[in-house]
């Protein structure tokens, strides 16, 4: 296993650095500036000139998530224009082949993830984010985050049609992916709550859910889970993370780790540090080593501990680079290199 730089926003020069002084050889990046996909996808000339910027400063590119909100919504909500989403996705499928990166996450998540609170305050005083399905009546708190719609819901979408239009888009991409390489990889619905949120049935909400949309997938080897510890964490605590690697690891069917953890479970729970929420960070590598996971994972949402800006509104180079940051990566580095299970 290998820690990569991930979930990058902003892709600069100070990144950059900041990756190669924490030892790491390798980035995942998310939505990430350098591709705007104006034309309703990610072109071959945007894709290779991020390649080629990550080559120059020395770092592989994992992978690439989540396509810009414009991109995939009709997608997620079932609209009418999604066969055009569709097309152009395959685009994105086909280019990001063309370069050589050979992993690509989603989400499905027609309201995008849901926190009650932004500022909540863990140990020592960290700043963390929280949820409280009592308080989402009141909206979300990450409203005006960049992947959360501006949009509302049109009308209600229940669970059946979401998993319908799971389907849909499957039928869609996944022969595209197998035929050129690429590795589609979903992120479960967080917070994994039953009630709709924003009015969308949230459907990947445990692990057997998870199970169903490998199913879904014809259990394809170019389908994986983008496996959110937190997310998991949030539905069951260790139970659940451990549910999800007996099912899913020994088949290869786990694309890479989101590394972090929540304490308590649906309905409420509330962000931490590594090490002191649900279940042990040492557990969890030793049981996924023993399934025969041997991919790259990143760290996720980090508290804001003192001299950092924020935790997650803010995207920028400066807020990335923070000691929150630095602390859950040299944890995990620290456990791989214990472990001897660091490649």
């Amino acid at each position: 296993m290998r820690v990569s730089l991930g979930h990058i926003d902003i892709y600069d020069d100070r990144v950059a650095t900041f990756a190669k002084q924490l030892g790491l050889r390798s980035v995942q990046l998310h939505t990430p500036n350098l591709l705007p996909g104006t034309g309703g996808h990610w072109t071959l000339e945007e894709l290779t000139s991020l390649r080629e910027r990550c080559d120059r400063d020395g770092l592989m590119i994992e992978g690439l998530e989540n396509v810009p909100l414009a991109h995939f919504y009709k997608v997620q909500r079932g609209l009418p224009g999604r066969d055009e989403q569709l097309e152009n996705y395959q685009k994105t499928i086909r280019n990001i082949a063309a370069v050589g990166i050979p992993l690509l996450g989603y989400n499905f998540l027609p309201t995008f993830v849901w926190r009650t609170n932004m500022l909540d305050t863990g140990r020592g005083g960290a700043m963390v984010t929280s949820f409280n399905l009592d308080d989402a009546v009141h909206g979300n708190a990450l409203e005006g985050y960049r992947l959360t719609p501006s949009e509302p819901l049109t009308e209600p979408i229940d669970a059946d049609q979401m998993w319908a239009n799971h389907q849909y888009f499957l039928d869609a991409v996944l022969p595209v992916a197998e035929e050129v390489g690429v590795r589609l990889a979903l992120h479960p619905d967080d917070p994994p709550v039953d009630a709709p949120l924003g009015g969308a049935a949230r459907i990947f909400t445990t692990p057997t859910a998870l199970v169903k949309a490998w199913d879904q997938a014809g259990r394809s080897s170019a389908w994986g889970l983008n496996f959110c510890l937190g997310t998991v964490s949030e539905m069951g605590g260790e139970d659940a993370v451990n549910a999800v690697i007996d099912a899913l690891g020994p088949d290869g069917a786990i694309a890479y780790l989101h590394f972090r953890d929540v304490q308590g479970t649906v309905p409420a729970f509330k962000e931490c540090f590594l090490g002191e929420g649900n279940y042990s960070p040492t557990r969890v590598l030793k049981r996924l080593h023993s399934v025969g996971f041997d991919g790259f994972l990143i760290d996720d949402h980090v508290p804001a501990v003192i001299g950092d800006p924020d935790t997650w509104m803010d995207i920028s180079p400066e807020a990335y680079c923070s000691r929150g940051r630095s602390h859950a990566i040299g944890y995990l580095q620290g456990i791989l290199e214990a472990l001897e299970i660091a490649n």
